[in-house]
């Protein structure tokens, strides 16, 4: 497998976190668009500034993933859909899309696959004897409200499922459509089945709309924070990913403003740059931020022991050094002065019954 290298678009697409499509470990071509017998064209130049989103069936078998990472705290989780039409320059999973044959660019925003049949896939784990009512934690890989989820509502379909057999579920995401399914979230949290997860990257709404170009601005997401409260959804606020020499600084203002809007608790994750999220975050820096690019590399090399990404468990989502000290000793400042360091109880099973698989009758409750 090879580190994947920037391969830059003829033209730069608006409204989108990458603006290439770098060489994926898997692939043995790079391909390079050559426009010489197209330079006349205007209009199809043009349309090359907006590339379409392009939405594919996903015909997986199964819904319920699982993973046994010591340093991430949920064992099962539920993606109804791969890749990510937000965008984010940063995103840690845009390398998932080079196992299904497409780039970790824009294609993983540009190129989204769909499992239509979420919520009957989901029953059907949840049907199973073997399963006893475990948390299932909704985003593991890509968010569950991203655009597509207004039309699909398979993030929906999936929660009337976990709502119907009493199964607890945790979410997070970025995007303010979460608040449309409160009617369900709020029944389930009543009963301790249900917690929202709302990450919030920055306030500056500028390096939002750069940064994560197709969700939720700052706002909005305080705005959901504050209905999920008042609804009685117990709230995270997620300062993820926090970029050294970019965000960190913010980290008090986030904090600050999130738990006004009724956040309960708080995490954060460093910045990590994987395979082919690595020149797309450097090509976001080199394009929207030319004048902290060296700034933030020096920072990010502060954290990882002088190099862009370390994967070792434990490590990955902290860093380490003085600059990743001073960013969790202010994590743990703010997060205790402002009453978000409170540890919950863990989600309730009790209520867990299995449902009955299509088409049978449940002979005991």
């Amino acid at each position: 497998m090879k580190t994947p290298v920037a391969t830059r678009p003829p033209v730069m697409p608006r409204g989108r976190g990458s603006a290439e499509n770098p060489v994926g470990r898997f692939d043995s071509l790079e391909r390079t668009a050559d426009l010489e017998q197209v330079a006349h064209d205007g209009e199809y130049l043009a349309a090359l500034e907006r590339p379409p989103t392009r939405y594919m069936s996903d015909a997986s078998r199964s819904i319920v993933s699982e993973n046994d990472s010591p340093d991430i705290a949920f064992r099962y989780s539920v993606n109804p859909y791969r890749g990510c039409e937000h965008g984010c320059a940063y995103c840690y999973a845009r390398p998932t899309h080079e196992y299904l044959g497409h780039s970790g660019g824009l294609d993983f925003e540009s190129v989204i696959y769909v499992k239509e049949h979420a919520p009957a896939l989901f029953r059907e784990r949840l049907a199973k004897k073997d399963w006893a009512g475990e948390p299932i934690a909704f985003s593991g890989v890509t968010d569950c409200y991203q655009p597509i989820e207004r039309e699909k509502r398979l993030t929906r379909g999936c929660l009337e499922v976990a709502r119907d057999c009493g199964q607890p579920v945790t979410i997070v995401t970025k995007n303010a459509l979460v608040t449309r399914d409160l009617d369900i979230l709020a029944e389930m949290a009543a009963k301790n089945l249900a917690r929202v997860g709302v990450s919030i990257t920055t306030l500056d709404a500028g390096l939002a709309r750069s940064l994560e170009p197709r969700t939720s601005t700052p706002t909005a997401r305080l705005r959901a924070i504050r209905e999920l409260a008042d609804a009685g959804v117990p709230v995270r606020v997620m300062h993820a990913p926090v970029i050294p020499g970019l965000n960190d600084e913010e980290m008090p203002a986030v904090l600050a403003a999130a738990k006004e809007a009724g956040a309960t608790a708080a995490n954060y994750v460093m910045l990590r740059l994987p395979w082919s999220v690595r020149p797309v975050f450097l090509d976001w820096l080199e394009q929207c931020a030319p004048t902290k690019r060296d700034r933030v590399l020096n920072r990010i090399g502060s954290v990882r022991g002088g190099k862009l990404n370390d994967p070792r468990f434990g490590d990955r989502h902290r860093g380490e050094g003085v600059h990743a000290d001073a960013i969790a000793d202010t994590f743990k400042l703010f997060t205790r002065k402002l009453g978000l360091d409170v540890k919950r109880p863990p989600l309730s099973r009790g209520h867990f019954r299995r449902p009955g698989r299509p088409g049978q009758k449940r002979l005991f409750d």
